[in-house]
C-alpha cells in the first residue's frame, strides 16, 4: 500500500470515528446537505418529467405534420387581422391535394381536411360530456399517431358515403361500456346514432389541457350531413410532409399553395396559418427554462446553507483537536495528512447527507407518483448519481479552508493551546 492510500485510509478511519463520537452534531450538520440534495433531486426529477411530458405531448402533433388554420399557434399580436380571415373549408383540402398532386418533386404527401366540436355521447343511461367530436377522411390513418386497442379505422368507402360509424378514445369506451368491448355497439350524438367500429390505444394528455383519449372521430361526409360544417366553423387542414428533415422548405411549398387555393393576389397578406410542432416547443422552452432555473436558485441556496454549517462544525473540530492536530505534526506528519483527515472529515459527513437526501428524494417521488399519477415527475438513475457528486463537492468546497486552517498550524503553538 503506497503512503497516499495508507494517509487516505487512516484519514476515513478517523473521521468515521469522529462521527460516531458526535453523532448528533453530525447528524445537524448533515442535515443541510439532507435538505439541499432532496432539494436539488426532487426539482431536477419534476424537471426531468415535466421534460418527458413535453416532448411526449410535442410528439402527439406530429413532427412531420404542417397544420393550416385561421389562427396561429402563440401570440395573437394581430387579433383583428386573424379574426377578419376567411375560414379554412374541407373542400379547400381537396384542391390541394391537386396541386400537390400536380407538383413535381412535392415536399408535401397529402392534405386531410378536419372539422371539430366539442359534444356529449351517450349510451343508455351513461355519457360523457365535453369530447372532442371531429369528422376527417380515410386518409386520416396516414398521419393518425395512436394505435388501436380494438377494431380500426374507417375505410374509404365508409368515408366517401358518410356511414355512420365511429372510432372512440379509449376513456369514452370505458366510461361507456365499463367492463365489456365497446366494439359494435352504437353510440348517439345528439340523437344521430354511431357503430362504434375501432377503440383507439390509451394516450394521455396533451399538456395537461386535454385528454386524447375523450374523443369521437366519424367520417367528414357523416360530421357534414348530421352536424352542418359548411361553414368551415372549427376547420383544419392536416398536411403529412415526406421528409421531416425537410419542414421548412414543405412550409414553403405549403404557403404557396395555399395562396393559389384561396385565390391570394400577389403582394397580399396571408389570410391563413400554417403551425407546427416548432410553434409550442418555442412557446414552451422559456417555460421550462424559467423553471429550471428557479429550481436551481432554490437547492444553490438550500445546499449553501447546508455547506456554511460543514464548514463551521469543521472550524470547531479544528480547534477542539488543535492539541491533537500539534501532536501529529511534531511527531513527523506532514501538512497534506493534516489537510487530508479534515477534508474526509467534512466529505463523510456530507456524502452520508447525500445519501440520506438521496434515499427521502426517491420515496418523495415514489409517493408523489402514488397519489398524484397525473404530477410529471420522473425517477432518473443519472440525478441520482449527479446528487452523489454534489453532495461529495460541497463537503470539499466546504472543509476545505478549515483543513488548511489545520494544515498551517505551527506545531509548538498547537501545542501550547488551551
Amino acid at each position: 500500500m503506497t503512503r497516499v492510500a495508507y494517509e487516505l485510509t487512516e484519514s476515513v478511519l478517523i473521521a468515521f470515528e469522529q462521527i460516531r463520537a458526535h453523532k448528533m452534531r453530525s447528524i445537524l450538520t448533515a442535515l443541510g446537505v439532507i435538505i439541499g440534495i432532496v432539494a436539488v433531486t426532487v426539482m431536477g426529477m419534476a424537471i426531468a418529467g415535466m421534460n418527458t411530458s413535453f416532448q411526449s405531448s410535442l410528439a402527439m402533433l406530429g413532427e412531420d405534420i404542417l397544420y393550416v388554420q385561421k389562427w396561429p399557434w402563440g401570440p395573437q399580436d394581430d387579433w383583428w387581422n386573424y379574426a377578419n380571415r376567411p375560414s379554412v373549408k374541407p373542400e379547400q383540402a381537396r384542391v390541394l391535394n391537386r396541386i400537390i398532386e400536380a407538383t413535381p418533386n412535392s415536399e408535401l404527401e397529402v392534405a386531410i381536411p378536419v372539422l371539430g366540436r366539442s359534444a356529449t355521447v351517450k349510451v343508455g343511461e351513461n355519457s360523457v360530456n365535453g369530447i372532442m367530436l371531429f369528422g376527417t377522411t380515410g386518409d386520416y390513418r396516414r398521419i393518425l399517431k395512436a394505435d388501436f386497442r380494438d377494431g380500426r379505422i374507417f375505410t374509404d368507402t365508409e368515408a366517401d358515403s358518410g356511414r355512420p360509424v365511429c372510432v372512440i378514445g379509449s376513456d369514452v369506451a370505458d366510461a361507456l361500456y365499463p367492463g365489456r368491448s365497446a366494439l359494435e355497439q352504437m353510440v348517439e350524438v345528439k340523437g344521430h346514432r354511431f357503430r362504434v367500429i375501432g377503440v383507439l390505444a390509451k394516450q394521455g394528455s396533451f399538456l395537461g389541457i386535454f385528454s386524447l383519449d375523450a374523443q369521437m372521430m366519424i367520417p367528414l361526409a357523416a360530421y357534414e350531413k348530421y352536424f352542418g360544417g359548411r361553414n368551415g366553423g372549427g376547420a383544419e387542414i392536416q398536411v403529412k410532409v415526406k421528409d421531416k428533415i425537410r419542414i421548412q422548405q414543405a412550409t414553403e411549398e405549403l404557403v404557396g399553395a395555399m395562396r393559389r387555393v384561396r385565390g391570394q393576389m400577389p403582394g397580399e397578406r396571408d389570410n391563413f396559418s400554417v403551425n407546427q410542432q416548432q410553434a409550442f416547443k418555442d412557446l414552451l422552452d422559456p417555460i421550462e427554462r424559467g423553471i429550471a432555473l428557479a429550481g436551481l436558485f432554490v437547492t444553490g441556496l438550500a445546499l449553501f446553507v447546508g455547506a456554511i454549517g460543514i464548514m463551521n462544525i469543521t472550524f470547531v473540530s479544528v480547534k477542539e483537536r488543535t492539541k491533537e492536530i500539534g501532536t501529529r505534526k511534531a511527531l513527523g506528519a506532514r501538512r497534506r495528512s493534516i489537510l487530508l483527515q479534515f477534508l474526509v472529515e467534512s466529505v463523510s459527513v456530507s456524502l452520508i447527507g447525500g445519501l440520506v437526501g438521496i434515499a427521502v428524494a426517491t420515496c418523495l417521488t415514489i409517493a408523489i407518483k402514488l397519489v398524484f399519477p397525473l404530477l410529471p415527475v420522473e425517477i432518473s438513475p443519472i440525478l441520482l448519481v449527479i446528487g452523489l457528486f454534489v453532495s461529495a463537492g460541497t463537503g470539499v468546497a466546504a472543509g476545505f479552508a478549515p483543513a488548511w486552517g489545520a494544515s498551517r498550524l505551527d506545531p509548538v503553538v498547537a501545542l501550547r493551546y488551551e
